[in-house]
């Protein structure tokens, strides 16, 4: 299995928003805008075991809450099926009890006003109060794709209110100084803002690029 995160990039990575990392990488590497957290919005960080499985079946879930370990990310390719709930309060409870850092699951989940008051974090494409059968099959620590995210089986997973980034383990510290240089741009240009001295220019030169002009009136 994929080696524990270590403190120190769980905390690195816990200066920049979701959003600032999914700038900071591709498009494959950041989910899509289904992927909604079901629970109080605590941020989350840890390593993906990745789970792939039948539409409306979670007995591979049920194993990787087996073969997790404290600060590990259990992130389902459900295949987006709306209509049975993989994960509902018994496996959430489970999992908080063992440690495990949270869900990210391309499905269903139940069980909303008990997952809304909890801390562990439970992101989901859908919501759906039916029960999921568990006879298999499927696979774990696999490629697989959550909600137009690749996530390989040790990857990072990174997310908070805005959404849900995996992040390739061996290319964490180069996203890590691009988030960096990104956010001092930013705060650069938050400032620039605050005085009055942006520069918009370049909004019409890009028009311009485009072929777009515009005609000033008399």
């Amino acid at each position: 299995m994929p080696t524990v995160l270590d403190a120190r990039t769980v905390d690195q990575l816990g200066h920049y928003e979701a959003s600032q990392l999914a700038d900071c990488m591709g498009k494959p590497q950041a989910a899509g805008s289904h992927l909604v957290g079901r629970h109080d919005g605590t941020r989350l960080v840890g390593c993906a075991l990745t789970v792939r499985t039948r539409s409306g079946d979670h007995l591979m879930v049920q194993k990787a809450i087996d073969l997790a370990r404290p600060g590990d990310v259990i992130v389902v390719d459900g295949g987006g099926f709306a209509e049975q709930a993989l994960v509902g309060e018994i496996m959430v409870t489970l999992a908080a009890k063992r440690g495990i850092a949270g869900f990210v699951i391309d499905g269903a989940v139940r069980d909303l006003r008990f997952l809304r008051d909890q801390s562990l974090p439970v992101y989901s494409t859908a919501v759906c109060l039916r029960g999921p059968s568990r006879v298999g099959p499927g696979e774990i620590n696999v490629g697989i794709s959550v909600a137009g995210m690749q996530v390989q089986a040790g990857d990072i997973v990174v997310a908070d209110v805005d959404g849900v980034v995996a992040i390739p383990r061996n290319d964490v510290p180069a996203v890590l100084r691009a988030a960096e240089a990104l956010s001092r741009k930013e705060c650069a240009t938050l400032l620039a803002v605050q005085s009055g001295d942006v520069d918009r220019d370049w909004i019409d030169a890009a028009l311009h690029t485009g072929g777009c002009h515009f005609i000033s009136g008399s």
